[in-house]
């Protein structure tokens, strides 16, 4: 087969990485834009806070979320290699501790993001 993907797990955490860290640099792009627009149209700012408490925005929320916490992960993976370069060997058990990680710490973030968006009352409180 011609398009057949024929790399491994260092291929697919090197693509994932790329990935979220263009959809990090996208979201501060995005985070600049509307404190620019709380500024001058204050109206206008408002609406798009609607927009982000909406549910698509949650779920766009939970993905920032994600690839915000793939890009830490996959970056400690990749620093640890780079001290410990021994660790190289275990590369594919890295990337999966990191994915076991991830659902771990993921999960109650998740949860906490898209209570609302399905009617329910968030889990946790946080201030007063």
């Amino acid at each position: 087969m011609l398009f057949r993907y024929r790399g491994s797990e260092g291929m697919l955490a090197w693509a994932f990485h790329r990935i979220s860290g263009v959809a990090i640099w996208a979201f501060i792009l995005l985070h600049v834009l509307d404190i620019w627009l709380a500024n001058v149209n204050a109206s206008l700012y408002n609406d798009l806070l609607g927009i982000y408490g909406s549910p698509g925005g949650r779920v766009l929320e939970t993905a920032l979320g994600a690839a915000v916490l793939y890009h830490a992960l996959n970056g400690m993976r990749i620093v640890l290699m780079d001290f410990w370069p021994s660790l190289t060997r275990y590369h594919k058990q890295l990337w999966y501790a990191n994915w076991v990680l991830f659902v771990v710490v993921g999960l109650p973030f998740v949860i906490q993001i898209m209570a609302p968006a399905f009617g329910l009352a968030a889990p946790f409180s946080f201030g007063g």
